[in-house]
């Protein structure tokens, strides 16, 4: 008996050792270089127990383990104990490995984890090393994963994650594990346990802000918070925080703090700013902080903590920003305020984001060199830059960049033009491409550095230049006469005003050059002398049915020094195109100028003044004009207004189009009717009922066209045309089956037909299967003196055979309807009275063809013999 007493006692020390331990953890880890990495595995402990841990096995994810040596732990709450366990861990190769570990037990009483004392507590990190981007940090968790709130009073906890490398982070829940990293059976959230469950538990996905508005039980609690690590949109990693909530009951008011804005700098700057909190019940208060720019090994900020203080409580922080500290997301501060009451130190959090954006690229310059611009810039101010973009659009936008506003934004119309990889890239020459830029055109640049977690300078000054008039610039293709061969168009041009009299000394003459179409055959037909001539009238050329293009060359005519200096942009005329339609004439019309038109006034032909009339005017390359008179011909030309963006030249450009002409013509066609089908089985009949599209949308409707096909998705044919708009009624009959698909068309007083209806398809199962009785009396007393199906439809055919008790076929037929008197088809006896057994094969007439179905059964003849 003192033996089994002895041994029971040993088996309670020894569960008394494992139980009642851990409180929370996580598992951190930093690149050491190369595959190494060094992991920090932090858990948080019941001071207590027995169960102490000096090493703690870890799994690295890839097939191996070992044990971690414990380098510190110390005692800070009543019986809680944090302990720093530090691995270095090297890998064979990329991959992504799951970093865990697993120890036996939990504390004891943990509410809302059923019988926790026997549950396994489980971490676990992801590491994901990849040749495609550089050696990844996990996010440092600068808050410890404990926490204490008073029941009734709201409680807030933020893990304090900072990313040394920038990448970004997001937040969600996710459910407490146990033995083998699986769900722990029975887990909730804490306010889903018994008196909490009027309260709510929010985690912002952003800023990683967990909240539960009301615990009313006092008691310990564990969440899981998943924190995933994001670069360039895919994840490369996540750190899943285990930790426990401390609920107590108290009458204590929590402090607060005064709020900080958050703020922008550019590198370079200062942040300067005061952190304030105060206490409702005067208690005494210690102020911390933390975040990315305290813990930053370059230039980190200065606030002076703990502080503490009676009431109110505040502290200084200062932080000098240098290049390094650029970055595309902001950095994340909290500070955390806690009082000194009993039985719980209640807390405030503030986060505090502050954003460190690259300087502007100075000494942004664009000098022209003949149809192209040599551009240049400084070097960024931060050599920790990647490279450059380069933006262009045409004319000065006056861009102003706003409150931590970064990049170019789209809205501006700026385009990026080109990339440079390189800081030592400082300039680029601009020849759209090859193309060549366009003289009169004000072109505007900016540059920005970008960086290389995506993060953007502030833009450059906005720059703009123009092209040197050293050439003749083309701003007139307007014609003067619409003929199909004695056309004429009036051209004019800008002479050049800033020629190099040692390159080009002249005299000069002027090249007229002319494409009829458009852009095809280039040919010269004309040549001016001097420079001061800038107009010519081209004759005799067909302006009707094409556009017609021109541009201008310069010849520098030096004796024995002759050479073409350049030419023009091509230009064309504006071709206008009608769409004649319904009591309407659309207009559209199209140009290949090297300016803007903005504007074009429409005129049309009145016949009564023999003069074109102004009817509009359009700030698109579209007109319709409408209330027109079918079957009647306009006449319409087009006056563009157009400009350069240099203010130098003139504007408007005035231009007109061809003379064309018209005849509207109802071509549009009906509004399509709504249709409706009923069916009547008996009848094997199907009757549509449409609305009548006069009623809706027109008032031309004269007559329908009714549309079938037997099959879905066949082709339809029409089967009645009703002459009527009133018409909206047909009955189709003589249908062997009713399956079938229909759809009406409306007709209007021109022919033109509308889109197809709602299409309907009515299958067999619209009406009653066919089936057959089990008894008839051929007695010839008129009643029931046949078998026959019940009444049914949709079947062409069967193929049915009638058996006796003795397997003997006494009737078989190929008719639907069947019709067996009891004779026995051979004898033409009438058969004796008994059950009677059938095979019965269906053909059913379908929307998908044609479908035998199989019956059998028994029919009992009774003919009273």
């Amino acid at each position: 008996m003192q033996r089994n007493f002895i041994l029971i006692l040993f088996l309670l020390i020894s569960w008394q050792v494992r139980a009642t331990h851990q409180r929370s953890g996580e598992i951190t880890y930093r690149c050491k270089g190369g595959l190494s990495y060094e992991f920090t595995i932090l858990t948080y402990t019941f001071s207590p127990s027995p169960a102490d841990r000096p090493k703690l096995e870890v799994l690295w994810g890839d097939g191996s383990k070992n044990d971690v040596i414990r380098a510190y732990y110390v005692d800070t709450l009543t019986d809680i104990r944090k302990n720093v366990y530090i691995g270095v861990h090297t890998y064979n190769g990329p991959g992504t490995y799951k970093i865990s570990v697993e120890d036996p037990n939990r504390n004891n009483g943990i509410l809302n984890i059923p019988n926790s004392v026997n549950i396994p507590f489980f971490i676990e990190s992801m590491l994901v090393i990849s040749p495609f981007f550089a050696c990844n940090n996990s996010p440092e968790l600068l808050l410890p994963p404990i926490d204490q709130g008073c029941t009734n009073t709201p409680f807030i906890h933020n893990p304090g994650a900072y990313d040394p490398d920038g990448d970004s982070l997001s937040y969600k829940l996710t459910t407490c594990r146990g033995a083998g990293g699986l769900p722990i059976p029975g887990y909730v959230l804490p306010n889903q346990v018994g008196s909490n469950t009027s309260g709510t538990i929010t985690l912002d996905v952003i800023t990683g802000d967990f909240v539960w508005d009301s615990p009313k039980m006092v008691g310990e609690y564990n969440i899981a918070i998943l924190i995933e690590e994001w670069r360039n949109g895919i994840r490369i990693g996540y750190v899943t925080r285990d930790m426990q909530i401390i609920i107590d009951a108290c009458n204590n008011h929590p402090p607060y703090f005064d709020p900080v804005p958050d703020t922008c700098v550019v590198a370079g700057g200062v942040v300067d700013f005061t952190v304030t909190a105060h206490d409702p019940d005067a208690n005494t208060l210690t102020l911390t902080g933390t975040g990315g720019p305290i813990v930053i090994p370059d230039n980190p900020a200065t606030f002076l903590q703990p502080v503490v203080g009676q009431g109110t409580v505040s502290s200084d922080f200062h932080w000098e920003t240098v290049c390094k500290h650029v970055r595309r997301l902001p950095y994340q501060l909290y500070f955390k305020v806690k009082d000194n009451s009993y039985p719980v130190n209640l807390i405030d959090l503030m986060t505090v984001n502050v954003t460190v954006i690259g300087p502007p690229v100075p000494g942004l310059t664009v000098v022209p060199f003949g149809n192209t611009f040599r551009i240049s810039w400084n070097k960024s101010p931060c050599t920790n830059a990647t490279g450059y973009r380069l933006f262009r659009r045409n004319g000065f936008y006056g861009y102003v960049p706003g409150y931590c506003e970064t990049g170019v934004p789209a809205y501006t119309g700026y385009r990026q033009i080109s990339e440079f990889t390189s800081l030592n890239d400082t300039t680029f020459t601009d020849d759209d491409n090859g193309a060549g830029l366009i003289h009169g055109i004000d072109y505007c640049y900016i540059v920005i550095a970008y960086y290389g977690d995506g993060a953007l300078s502030i833009a450059s000054e906005e720059v703009c230049a123009t092209l040197k008039r050293d050439l003749p610039i083309i701003t007139n293709v307007s014609i003067r006469t619409t003929d199909v061969s004695n056309g004429y168009s009036f051209v004019g041009w800008v002479k050049p005003t800033e020629l190099d009299p040692l390159q080009t000394p002249g005299p000069f003459k002027y090249f007229i050059f002319r494409s009829v179409p458009f852009g095809n055959n280039w040919s010269l037909i004309d040549s001016l002398d001097g420079l001061n001539d800038t107009t010519y009238v081209d004759s005799l050329i067909n302006t009707k049915d094409q556009p017609v293009g021109y541009r201008i060359g310069l010849l520098n005519n030096t004796p024995g020094n002759r050479f073409e200096a350049g030419a023009t942009q091509n230009a064309s005329s504006v071709f206008l195109t009608l769409f004649p339609t319904d009591e309407k004439v659309v207009l559209t019309w199209n140009y290949t100028v090297p300016w803007l038109n903005d504007s074009a006034t429409v005129f049309r032909y009145n016949p009564s003044t023999l003069l074109f009339d102004s009817i509009g005017r359009s700030f698109s390359n579209t007109y319709i004009d409408s209330g027109l008179v079918n079957g009647q011909q306009y006449c319409y030309k087009l006056l563009s207004y157009g400009h350069y963006s240099a203010a130098s030249l003139p504007r408007p450009l005035l231009n007109y189009s061809q003379e064309t002409c018209g005849i509207p013509v109802d071509n549009v066609a009906p509004c399509p009717p709504a249709l409706k089908v009923f069916v009547n089985c008996e009848l094997n009949q199907n009757t549509l009922l449409w609305s009548d599209p006069n009623h809706i949308c027109t008032g031309d409707v004269a007559g329908y066209k009714v549309y079938y096909s037997p099959l879905e998705g066949g082709d339809y044919t029409v089967i009645a045309s009703p002459s009527s708009a009133e018409d909206t009624l047909f009955y189709h009959t003589g249908l062997t089956g009713i399956a079938g698909c229909y759809a009406v068309t409306a007709l209007d007083t021109s022919g033109n037909e509308s889109a197809f209806s709602n299409v309907i398809c009515i299958d067999i199962d619209s009406c009653p299967q066919y089936h057959l009785p089990n008894v008839f009396t051929p007695n010839h007393d008129g009643v029931n003196d046949y078998f026959r199906p019940f009444p049914y439809s949709s079947v062409e055919k069967i193929e049915i055979q009638i058996f006796d008790r003795w397997g003997r076929v006494v009737f078989k037929t190929a008719d639907p309807d069947i019709n067996w008197d009891g004779m026995e088809m051979n004898s033409h006896q009438l058969c004796s009275d008994g059950p009677y057994f059938y095979i019965c094969e269906v053909y059913e007439i379908t929307l998908k063809g044609l479908r035998k179905r199989r019956l059998s059964g028994v029919v009992h003849l009774l003919s009273g013999n």
